[in-house]
């Protein structure tokens, strides 16, 4: 007993200089998978959530919600339609996502941060005109691309000590118009939007690997580009890959790729040496927000 919580005494100090390097910084987290349909998975998520508010750090979680809304959209008797492998988004369908989104999934993540002693604030994209979006692809229906962001209202969320939980439904350029948004899109537009320090898109893989299989703990843009067009990078991969690239591109400093089923992946990717996942940063030096320590995210 004296042994661990010698162990746990050591890991605390050695985690000090990233407490420091991450105090005041924006952290964007996408949250899905598995994960969040187990209770224990839920409850460690919340309380990492919650451990990187105590802190200082400025964490906000945008989520998805996939697998609850196919177990929905079955039990409802509502039929989908796929083109080129793609649900096609009907007006029908949207409304069955909203309700599963920004209610059943959102409120629950919510419920879960505020039981780890946390206060967390569930809102979607539609909540101040946060996201706004266009057609993706006219084929798909209501399948939004994010083209206008307002990110105020997470700053006076995240300013007044609460733990923003964002539902990836938006608004649309026309009145009484709403759009699914796929949830690594959805995170990635907002962490662009608040020129983030990280962007944590949980996953149910280790990373991107290579060739070989293994998972490559550090890449550029040009590297991650270069791995997309060989093919090192497939499948799921690729919009995840180029949902980070897109990030980077608007302001973010870092994306990392990582398991979300792992115990404690945040806080291994944050507080430790060694990291967790495949992290994709910026050659170029990002400008720094006003008001600002060197290296900082913030709001």
């Amino acid at each position: 007993m004296n042994r661990d919580w010698i162990a746990t005494a050591r890991t605390l100090s050695e985690a000090l200089p990233y407490l420091q390097r991450y105090s005041g910084a924006v952290v964007v987290v996408k949250f899905g998978g598995n994960a969040m349909g187990d209770d224990k998975a839920m409850e460690e998520f919340a309380r990492d959530i919650v451990l990187m508010k105590q802190v200082g750090m400025h964490p906000v979680v945008c989520h998805g919600g996939g697998p609850m809304i196919n177990h929905l959209l079955g039990k409802l008797g509502i039929e989908s339609r796929f083109v080129r492998g793609k649900r096609v988004t009907t007006k029908e369908i949207v409304e069955v996502v909203e309700m599963v989104l920004s209610g059943l999934v959102n409120k629950r993540i919510v419920q879960a941060i505020n039981d780890a002693g946390g206060r967390a604030v569930g809102i979607s994209g539609k909540d101040d005109d946060m996201m706004v979006c266009e057609a993706d692809d006219p084929e798909l229906g209501f399948v939004g691309r994010p083209v206008e962001m307002n990110v105020q209202i997470i700053r006076d969320l995240s300013g007044a000590g609460m733990i923003p939980v964002i539902a990836p439904v938006a608004t649309g350029m026309e009145d009484n118009e709403t759009f699914n948004v796929n949830g690594d899109t959805a995170a990635g537009a907002i962490a662009g939007a608040l020129m983030a320090d990280r962007l944590l898109l949980l996953t149910d893989v280790a990373g991107v690997k290579d060739s070989s299989g293994e998972v490559v703990t550090q890449l550029t843009p040009d590297q991650a580009h270069a791995m997309i067009a060989d093919g090192q990078i497939s499948g799921g991969m690729i919009p995840k890959t180029e949902t980070a690239l897109k990030a980077i591109e608007e302001g973010v400093r870092a994306v990392v790729i990582l398991d979300g089923r792992r115990p404690n992946a945040c806080l291994l990717e944050l507080f430790t040496e060694d990291g967790a996942g495949s992290i994709i940063r910026s050659t170029e030096p990002r400008v720094k927000p006003r008001g600002l320590r060197q290296g900082e995210g913030g709001l």
